[in-house]
């Protein structure tokens, strides 16, 4: 039964006198992942993560099914950032993950244009804010799910929400996706936008205000579009609608092209908007890994990127990045005020580095990233908005119960001593003198409905699916990818130090691995 309420050309913005009440947990569909450690500081900030979320499920105005809202101060839900919040959450509340996503769709417009937002006094058309595709998290979630109704929706819902897109985003001709307001890249209080409004005229993200800095060209939003024609070519071929799949892909070549061709300087090696006068907007900001968020460069130019940009030092690698502004750019705002994106470290972002550190073969690099940031949480667990990227200490007294902040928590906890599902294969992530392993075990249902578990002693960790062993791993780290039935397909550096720990699998003798930062290294001994 569809419990949801379609509004077919409504603005649904009426206010709505009822607050959104909280949910009681629905069972998952297998039992929530565990896990428990003897390091108490880690504990109580993993469980305060998990509370935290747990009472931001909410029922929020037109759609009476529970979602998983922002939290502190926002009290609803964002395009740019729900639907991919409740994927990470999503072993844990199966049926919040699926609603976040068919929220958007069922109060579509007619027309194809998905709401910016779902709040408590207002569903938002007054912009697009995007940022994570929800073609992308829609189409992982019902793949892992097997939920064809989902995939059958969202293809539909995610096709009709690019054709408004290009029908109204595209007012230059260029093929890339035009920026009219702050709030359609969700970077408030951002240099990148100064002096230019936060909200289209008369709430209508199909027109934007007359003035000559309007429209722009923006690197993050068609990195947007890219992603999600890449995902709808995914959905269609699962749809069997191959002449449509091939349709999407190139697509998402050609705005890949110009992305690349219009948006890119290689003498900064960032991505910068273009105005209307054909001028970059010389701000470097976080567009630069929202762009590498979508696949969009290759190995090389991120390479370069990476050296003078995201991991440098002096720009967005800071003590605890990834900064939201540039530290050495003169748009930086010092001292970092309330909700800014002009240069505080975001619990967004660090949210969405898992979306692309390992597909650059950064995963050591991230690894310094996870413990910064969980570090901060530990020291302050109110799970706040953001934090200032040199000291480390979170800002905005008023923001606590953030649900971003929440999810770091507990997703870098396991992306640092846990297992986790990727596509087809299992990440075994391996790190047996690090602080969240003292005395550690996690388990964790896997896809296919398999148990998974990682037990660490004082020497090592043992790995075992469905109750059969893995793979025992004794000193240092270590990532094992797996194939889903736990063979092994490869071994990955995650620590920035060279590792030498021993590998046992069941039946083979002992294997001694020396393996560095980012390499990968074959199952098989040469």
């Amino acid at each position: 039964m569809n419990r949801r309420h379609f509004l077919a050309g409504s603005t649904a913005t009426a206010a709505v006198v009822a607050l959104p009440h909280a949910v009681s947990a629905a069972a998952p569909a297998g039992p929530a992942p565990t896990f428990a450690t003897a390091n108490s500081r880690w504990q109580v900030a993993y469980d305060k993560a998990l509370a935290v979320l747990a009472t931001n499920v909410r029922v929020m105005p037109y759609v009476d099914a529970p979602v998983l809202i922002e939290g502190a101060t926002y009290q609803g839900i964002w395009q740019e950032c729900g639907p991919h919040e409740a994927l990470v959450y999503r072993h844990w509340r199966p049926d919040v993950a699926r609603n976040s996503h068919t929220t958007f769709f069922d109060l579509q417009r007619a027309n194809g244009q998905m709401p910016a937002n779902n709040k408590i006094i207002e569903t938002g058309f007054g912009q697009i804010q995007m940022v994570v595709p929800i073609a992308a998290t829609a189409w992982e979630l019902a793949r892992a799910t097997g939920d064809d109704a989902l995939l059958a929706q969202a293809y539909r819902a995610c096709s009709a929400w690019d054709d408004w897109l290009v029908r109204f985003r595209n007012t230059r001709g260029t093929g890339l996706i035009e920026g009219f307001c702050t709030y359609d890249t969700g970077h408030d209080n951002s240099p990148r936008w100064a002096g230019l409004p936060n909200q289209c005229p008369n709430k209508n993200a199909a027109v934007h205000h007359p003035l000559p800095a309007l429209p722009r060209l923006c690197p993050d939003l068609s990195a947007t579009v890219f992603g999600g024609r890449r995902a709808l070519a995914a959905m269609a071929r699962a749809l069997g609608k191959a002449t449509e799949a091939d349709r999407w892909e190139e697509r998402a070549d050609v705005i890949r092209h110009l992305i690349l061709t219009r948006l890119y300087d290689a003498g900064d090696a960032a991505f910068y908007d273009r105005d209307p006068q054909e001028a970059f907007v010389r701000v470097r900001s976080d567009v630069i890994s929202r762009v590498c968020g979508e696949h969009v460069v290759d190995q090389a130019m991120f390479d370069t990127i990476w050296q003078r940009q995201l991991g440098n030092p002096k720009a967005f690698w800071a003590t605890v990045p990834l900064t939201s502004i540039a530290l050495d750019d003169p748009g930086f705002v010092r001292p970092i005020p309330a909700n800014s994106w002009g240069g505080a470290s975001q619990a967004l972002t660090a949210l969405r580095a898992g979306r692309w550190f390992d597909h650059y073969r950064r995963s050591a690099d991230f690894t310094t990233m996870m413990n910064a940031w969980c570090d901060a949480i530990q020291a302050d667990p109110s799970m706040r908005q953001q934090l200032d990227p040199l000291t480390g200490r979170f800002t905005q007294a008023d923001q606590a119960g953030y649900s971003p902040a929440a999810l770091v928590m507990v997703d870098y906890t396991w992306r640092l001593v846990g297992v986790r599902q990727e596509g087809a294969t299992i990440h075994w992530n391996v790190r047996p003198h690090h602080a969240a392993a003292r005395g550690t075990r996690l388990a964790r249902t896997m896809d296919n409905g398999w148990l998974a578990t990682i037990d660490y002693d004082g020497e090592g960790a043992t790995l075992t699916l469905a109750g059969k062993t893995v793979a025992r791993v004794n000193g240092g780290a270590v990532r094992l990818v797996t194939a889903a039935d736990g063979q092994l397909l490869s071994l990955r550096g995650i620590e920035t130090t060279r590792q030498r720990p021993t590998l046992r699998l069941p039946g083979r003798p002992p294997r001694r691995l020396d393996i560095v930062a980012n390499r990968d290294l074959p199952p098989e001994p040469a």
